[in-house]
């Protein structure tokens, strides 16, 4: 009963299955019959013609079937982009030059409001003088302002062109304006950031003027198009403003970069073993602090901050790749491991053992000369065996000198009084 059921239903649908029509030909006369009896009672003006091939085109219509290569694993989903300012509040350190940008995002963001409502604007100069030593975050902190002026409406692309003396500098009377003004063209709509830039005011040059006078005029011709910071050393940099009127009158803005502390250059140092899936072990950790101590106890003027703490983790990373390379069955606990024997290069380390030991030979000849020099009369046998001891001595030296360079080795008188528990 179940199956005659069914069988009235479907004849009902696509008609008796004894007609000798196809199953296609069965539903093109059914949508016919129906077109029909709708256009019969007025409810619709219906083409049957247009109806069948309405229904042959979507049966040859291709269907999209969802392939997956063998092996293949599905894209992970993008992290949305941060905000300027997110990226500069998760900076270490820098707490001035926080405060100092965030003051003059205010101040730009303001002052473009009231223009676009038709307001006067107070005259305001949005080139910036960035000073204090390398590594402080100079160039990451001047990115991070060409994103907060996009994001405000103040540039237009916010990129920025990074630049020194030898970007903007040609050799020859005339190129440097066209090789200045090519720079400029690449930091329209951005930051134009020139490193070192008081190296382009050098007595007896005109060539480092040229390039000035060429960007002075661009900041003139092209006021709100792009922005030029100037970077470098804090007491050259003040040198450099003060030698030229219209740098004076242009960057009267002065962002302080202070050098890290040693809790923000071990910030640093962790910051960067996160970012790489590193971990120390507690008694590497403990000399990795003891050498960034030591560091920054003993840093002079070129001391490089940050970028000391990125070499120093560099180097750790090639010594842990040295050791971790000659291991068997490596699994991730020791890939991403460092410890102390990661801390040390074991070429440098047996070198400075070797130093030493050619140290205390060098000593111990010292004092067989001065015995010898006292021998004479009853004792010349006894001197001429301490001789004979000392030419021994010499001979081992000049031996051990002639293997050494043969290895490539360079020989040093003596090993360094202080080492760094880092070598690098």
């Amino acid at each position: 009963m179940a199956l005659d059921g069914f069988r009235d239903m479907y004849n009902d649908f696509y008609g008796p299955a004894d007609d000798g029509m196809t199953s296609k030909q069965r539903r093109e006369q059914n949508v016919r019959d129906k077109v029909r009896q709708l256009s019969e009672e007025g409810k619709a003006q219906l083409s049957i013609e247009t109806e069948v091939e309405t229904m042959e085109e979507a049966e040859r219509k291709p269907v999209a079937v969802a392939t997956k290569t063998p092996g293949e694993e599905p894209e992970k989903p993008k992290e949305p982009e941060k905000s300027g300012m997110e990226e500069l509040n998760e900076l270490i350190g820098l707490k001035t030059v926080k405060h100092d940008v965030e003051e003059l995002i205010g101040l730009a963001k303001v002052r473009k409001m009231r223009e676009e409502k038709g307001m006067k604007a107070v005259p305001m100069s949005l080139h910036l003088v960035f000073s204090g030593n390398p590594g402080t975050g100079k160039t990451t902190v001047a990115r991070i302002l060409g994103k907060l002026y996009k994001e405000i409406g103040i540039l237009s692309t916010g990129q920025m062109i990074e630049t020194d003396r030898s970007g903007l500098v040609a050799g020859y009377v005339g190129q440097t304006a066209i090789k200045t003004q090519k720079k400029i063209q690449e930091a329209m709509g951005g930051i134009l950031f020139i490193d070192e830039a008081y190296m382009l005011n050098q007595k007896d040059e005109n060539f480092g003027q040229e390039a000035i006078d060429t960007i002075l005029k661009a900041m003139e011709d092209h006021r709100d198009e792009f922005i030029v910071i100037v970077a470098g050393y804090t007491q050259l940099m003040k040198e450099f403003v003060e030698s030229n009127p219209g740098l004076k009158s242009r960057f009267n803005k002065f962002f302080e970069f202070p050098d890290y502390t040693v809790e923000e250059l071990q910030a640093i140092f962790e910051l960067q073993c996160k970012k790489y899936q590193y971990k120390l072990t507690e008694e590497a950790d403990k000399a990795v602090r003891e050498e960034i101590i030591r560091l920054e106890e003993s840093k002079g003027e070129n001391f490089a901050n940050a970028r000391e703490v990125r070499n120093l983790f560099e180097k750790i990373i090639a010594n842990q790749a040295s050791r971790v390379s000659a291991l068997e069955d490596v699994d991730e606990e020791t890939l991403s491991t460092i410890t102390i024997e990661d801390l040390t290069d074991k070429f440098e380390e047996e070198y400075e053992k070797e130093l030493s030991a050619r140290a205390a030979r060098e000593a111990e000849v010292a004092e067989a000369l001065k015995e010898v020099e006292k021998m004479s009369g009853d004792n010349q046998l006894t001197a001429e065996e301490r001789a004979g001891e000392l030419v021994s001595l010499l001979q081992e030296m000049v031996d051990e000198n002639a293997e050494g360079a043969k290895g490539g080795k360079k020989k040093k008188a003596k090993a360094p009084e202080k080492k760094p528990i880092i070598r690098r």
